[in-house]
């Protein structure tokens, strides 16, 4: 019984010299799981900033629409706007209205008839319909990483932990002892990966989500003016026929 609680003792001390920091598990760790943990970390990294910076620019996107839908609705000459923003357009909202405007004066400086006029409305749509959907992708650009690292960082992670298992197992092979002093390192790192893996999962599936259900109620706000500004050329068309 002694022998027992000396060789229990002696393993726990071996045990409780071991370090298990961060740093450590990581460099301990097989050249794989050290691969996978770098490229968990970076991918994490990557999705913050991705995460940040998208934040940011809706943000600064709808603050601008707003401050152009308060220029568009007061009242004022929709041509004065136009000369004033057309040729730099500021945000996507700006721009539909550029691309509109764009379209409607050519229409006016070709001297258009009726015929004509019976497909302005058609290309003002197909025009703003570009428009949208072309500021549309570029705000919704490296939303993919977002997505691919919240689906695929769990099973990275749970490759390093079965890679870090199989090295457990095979110490214990090589070395004939199942002591907790041998198993405990390797399937700390194990785990370590697994922990990675979520870390760099769990914000980017949140993220995406809720980044994804704001774009598209911009998406939304974009198609509600073109299709306001839509009615405000049409109402114009008859009046001038």
């Amino acid at each position: 019984m002694e022998g027992n609680a000396v060789e229990a003792a002696q393993l726990a001390g071996a045990v409780a010299v071991t370090d298990f920091s961060v740093w450590a598990l990581f460099l301990k760790a097989d050249i794989i799981v050290k691969a996978v943990m770098i490229f968990l970390f970076v991918a994490s990294v990557w999705c913050w900033a991705i995460i940040i910076e998208k934040t940011l620019r809706l943000r600064k996107l709808n603050t601008a629409a707003a401050e152009f839908e308060d220029s568009f609705w007061s009242g004022g000459s929709l041509d004065a706007l136009y000369d004033r923003i057309g040729a730099q357009p500021r945000d996507p909202m700006s721009a539909v209205f550029a691309a509109a405007m764009r379209e409607w004066r050519r229409s006016n400086e070709a001297g258009s008839g009726r015929d004509n006029g019976s497909s302005l409305m058609e290309r003002i749509h197909r025009v703003m319909d570009v428009t949208v959907n072309r500021e549309i992708e570029r705000v919704e650009r490296q939303m993919t990483i977002l997505a691919s690292t919240g689906s695929t960082a769990p099973f990275v992670g749970l490759f390093g932990t079965v890679w870090g298992i199989m090295n457990s197992f095979q110490a214990i092979s090589i070395t004939k002892n199942t002591s907790l002093a041998i198993v405990a390192p390797g399937i700390a790192e194990a785990l370590f990966a697994t922990a990675l893996g979520l870390v760099a999962a769990i914000p980017a599936v949140i993220a995406y989500n809720k980044i994804s259900k704001d774009m598209d109620r911009y998406a939304a706000r974009l198609d509600d003016f073109a299709n306001e500004f839509s009615a405000i050329v049409s109402r114009q068309m008859e009046g001038r026929e």
